[in-house]
């Protein structure tokens, strides 16, 4: 691996110049009230995007190299555990429980904030904890620094807690069907999605620490009747999912020898090693363990077996982003006017077609390849390809969202319950929003998704030369899937402008609300002639000088 991550840098060299310098001046950056008018076309900007990954392809298949199946995986790497000072601060009991104290004492602010704090969501602490602080801000660490969720998931730590005190008797370890997989977690990950983007009371602090409670009694029955370790890899929707973003991120733990994996259901030591198996790795000694540096993505191409429902999982991840930007479009307005469908029929809809689509270009991929693997094979191999496009998008539509609406966190640290109190003295703390310029953001996008797309055409090419007989045919094989990406690429940045890329039918002289976050409007200010709505809130699609309002759901 260490001549492919060689063979990769001219790659990157041909990637650089393809993109070039940004040439053209932005739309209105997602999430700001800030207008910018394309000089050129859209859809001019989305072929050039398109063509991009297009080209990137010669590169890719010239430099990069692989490895047969059969043969063990490799790539370099560098245990930071090897430097004493970082050992002893890493696995420094103080720093370890210390992790899992405040984890433990968010989740229960979060409850407690829920039942008896002020209700207005601007006003409390659970909403901007849970959508933003948690949801987007652990997420994005986790795929750029690494997984720390098995070490600070407060299910498990209060679950652990609670076995101790009963004498490790909560456990009945009844068997974990194989066939089950990780549908458990598909099924909540859905429930998830569809409270986050559908449940008109999913930002209401209420509601929030009634569905935590809730979750938390099926969580920890779940590892009560199939055991702790069974339940967290097949049944528990968050450490499916950072344990997916884990695979991209530059970090992982390994365990050497095989030891600690004798009794492990999970790890397959002899593939390339114990890597990222949290049992093995809290069963081993010291001496056994590594937390090494790698490049980043090479996890997600590890040759592992496929869990039950592990392809529908990753699908539900890049559909669940998408339909979240599809909302905010033009589109969507149309077909929920001319069609019966819903948003919860959305939530259903859109994996399926996802999934359709996939699955049918795996099936050309195949073909092209003559042969080389089954699909039931190829399918799982492929999938994990698709993560940095999950990540991507989920960094380029969400990260300003983190970044404005994120520093509510401040003043909610001083009055979590929203009755008046100045804990730390910035209860009085107003959010800047303006941190990045709209032109920044709008490229910004626009090089995520074109490196996040990259990156796949990188990881799926890696993948076929392990199932097709002949570099050649695996070549030849990559031509399907190079199609999906661009469609993928095209689709991705058509979403993400539509809310942002002012409408020329537009009046220039209407005033829009923008609806910036969940609890904050901004109104345009210039005289009222139209208001659209969608899906049931006040949002703009253009605006210039902007003014926030307060925005609290009765």
């Amino acid at each position: 691996m260490t001549t492919t991550l060689r063979r990769a840098v001219p790659a990157a060299l041909a990637l650089f110049l393809l993109v070039g310098p940004p040439f053209v001046r932005p739309a209105l950056a997602h999430g700001f009230g800030q207008t910018y008018d394309l000089p050129l076309p859209l859809w001019l900007y989305l072929w050039g995007a398109g063509a991009a990954v297009l080209v990137s392809f010669v590169p890719i298949s010239l430099f990069s190299g692989g490895t047969r199946k059969d043969e063990p995986y490799r790539y370099q790497r560098y245990d930071l555990l090897g430097i004493s000072p970082l050992r002893a601060v890493l696995t420094s009991r103080a720093l370890l429980s210390g992790l899992k104290l405040v984890s433990v004492s968010l989740f229960l602010l979060v409850v407690l904030a829920g039942f008896i704090g002020e209700q207005g969501e601007g006003y409390n602490f659970a909403p901007t904890f849970v959508w933003i602080i948690f949801w987007v801000g652990l997420s994005f660490f986790t795929a750029f620094v690494g997984n720390v969720w098995p070490l600070v998931n407060p299910w498990k730590v209060l679950f652990e807690w609670a076995d101790g005190l009963a004498g490790g008797r909560l456990e009945m370890r009844e068997p974990y069907p194989d066939a089950w997989g990780v549908w458990p977690a598909v099924a909540l990950y859905a429930a998830f999605v569809w409270i986050e983007l559908v449940f008109y009371g999913a930002s209401l602090p209420l509601s929030i620490s009634l569905l935590v409670l809730a979750y938390s009694v099926l969580t920890w029955s779940g590892m009560a009747v199939f055991g702790k370790g069974a339940w967290l890899r097949g049944g528990e929707a968050f450490s499916v999912y950072f344990g997916i973003l884990g695979r991209f991120a530059p970090t992982e733990v390994r365990v050497k020898g095989s030891r600690p994996c004798r009794d492990c259901e999970a790890c397959q030591p002899a593939k390339g090693g114990c890597v990222n198996c949290y049992e093995c790795f809290a069963a081993a000694r010291p001496e056994e363990r590594e937390l090494d540096l790698r490049p980043p993505a090479v996890g997600l191409v590890r040759p592992e077996r496929p869990s039950a429902g592990g392809t529908v999982f990753v699908i539900l991840m890049l559909a669940g982003v998408a339909y979240d930007g599809l909302l905010a479009t033009p589109l969507w307005l149309e077909i929920v006017r001319l069609t019966p469908v819903t948003q919860t029929a959305g939530i259903f809809l859109m994996p399926l077609l996802f999934l359709a689509v996939y699955l049918g270009f795996v099936k050309l991929s195949q073909l092209a390849g003559g042969g080389g693997a089954p699909l039931r094979t190829l399918a799982p191999a492929y999938v994990y390809t698709l993560v940095p496009i999950a990540i991507a998008y989920q960094v380029a539509h969400y990260y300003t969202y983190l970044l404005i609406q994120g520093q509510s966190i401040i003043s909610h640290a001083s009055d979590p319950f929203g009755w008046g109190w100045n804990l730390f003295g910035t209860a009085d703390y107003e959010a800047r929003i303006d941190l990045i310029s709209a032109a920044f953001v709008w490229y910004s996008q626009v090089a995520l998704i074109v490196g996040g797309h990259v990156a796949a055409v990188y990881l799926a090419h890696l993948v076929s030369l392990r199932y097709f007989a002949s570099a050649k045919l695996a070549l030849r094989s990559q031509i399907p899937l190079l199609a999906l990406m661009i469609l993928y690429t095209v689709s991705s940045l058509w979403i993400l402008s539509q809310p942002i890329v002012e409408d020329e039918r537009t009046d220039e002289s209407s005033a829009r609300i923008y609806l910036a976050s969940p609890s904050q409007l901004f109104l345009q200010v210039q005289p009222v002639s139209d208001v659209q709505e969608v899906a049931g809130e006040q949002r703009a699609l253009t605006g210039d000088l902007l003014v926030a309002l307060p925005l609290v759901k009765p």
